[in-house]
Order: structure tokens, then sequence, then C-alpha cells
């Protein structure tokens, strides 16, 4: 991988110029030049630095999906698991870039995901597996397997699985929230 020509893109895609980018990133114009024609490489800290400056992580810009990427390997999934007996799968990894999340939910029986708080978006899901509880501030509905379900996010919202039996969610979020 060339970084200097993928800094280069992001840089030019952002409408910057090389001075721009270097004042951002507390660098110098030459440097800039240099990594750009991948005559200097930076490091660690120096790469994060430049990174921030675009508004882009180390991981999104290490990420090999790339624009033209249509299918997405298991290995590339994104796994979360920030709650007990809750398992995430990032289906569609970098999708900062795209206009939705697409997830795998798992929920082992008496887990529940985090209560979220109202925020701009749509969610919608389909049930794979089992049964979820679909909680919208007080109010709450049942959907079992083959189900589907869609909600505006703009209250506190969260997904439990009541039942005995495990319980798979395929999960859609608009704009991407991981």
């Amino acid at each position: 991988m060339k970084i200097g020509e993928k800094i280069k893109n992001l840089r030019l895609a952002q409408e910057l110029t090389q001075e721009d980018l270097a004042n951002r990133a507390d660098l110098t114009k030459g440097f800039i030049s240099l990594l750009e024609r991948d005559l200097q490489s930076p490091s660690l800290e120096t790469l994060e630095l430049i990174l921030n400056a675009l508004d882009t992580s180390l991981g999104e810009f290490f990420a090999d999906t790339g624009p033209d990427a249509v299918v997405f390997s298991p290995e590339r999934r994104v796994i979360i698991k920030d709650e007990e007996g809750v398992l995430k799968e990032v289906l569609i990894a970098g999708a900062q870039d795209r206009e939705m999340d697409i997830m795998l939910v798992t929920l082992e029986p008496g887990a529940a995901t985090r209560k979220e708080d109202a925020h701009y978006g749509d969610e919608s899901g389909l049930v794979l597996t089992g049964k979820v509880w679909i909680n919208l501030d007080k109010e709450t509905f049942k959907a079992s397997k083959g189900d589907a379900f869609y909600y505006t996010a703009n209250k506190q919202h969260w997904l439990e699985n009541k039942s005995k039996r495990v319980s798979k969610i395929l999960w859609i979020s608009a704009p991407p929230s991981f």
C-alpha cells in the first residue's frame, strides 16, 4: 500500500492544499509533499496527526474495503461485545462512508442491548431466530422469527431477549452509528 498516495487522495477529496493539511497537522508543507510522493515515511504518531487532520482514523485508513468493495467476507467483520450476553457483528466494515450500518445481533436469554438515548435516524431489523422485545421509551413490542421491525430513533430504545432461547437479529441503522 502506498501511504502517500492514499493521504494525497484523502486530502484532495476534502479540497485541501498541502499547506492546509500541513497547518492542520502542525507539520511542514515540504514534509507533506515528500510523504505524498512516498519519499518520506511518517512515524505512527505523525500519521495519526495527519489522519486526525483529515477526519479519519487509523482503522478507516488501513481498511481494505475500498470504494469498489461489494462482497464482505466474515473475516472482515467487526465484533463488539460491550454488553453481557450480547454479540454485535458489524457486517460491512468501514460503514463511516456509507448511509447505514448492518449488524448481526445475537442476544442470549435474558440479555439486552444498552439503552440508547434518542438520536437522529431510523433503525430496522429482521428476527432470524427466537424472539426479541423492542423497547421504545415506555412502549414494548414483541417480534418473533420472520418478523421485521422499524422505528424512528427519536425515543430511548433498546432490544432485549426475555425468552429462554438465543435470538438473532439482522439490524440496520441509518445513519451509521458504529
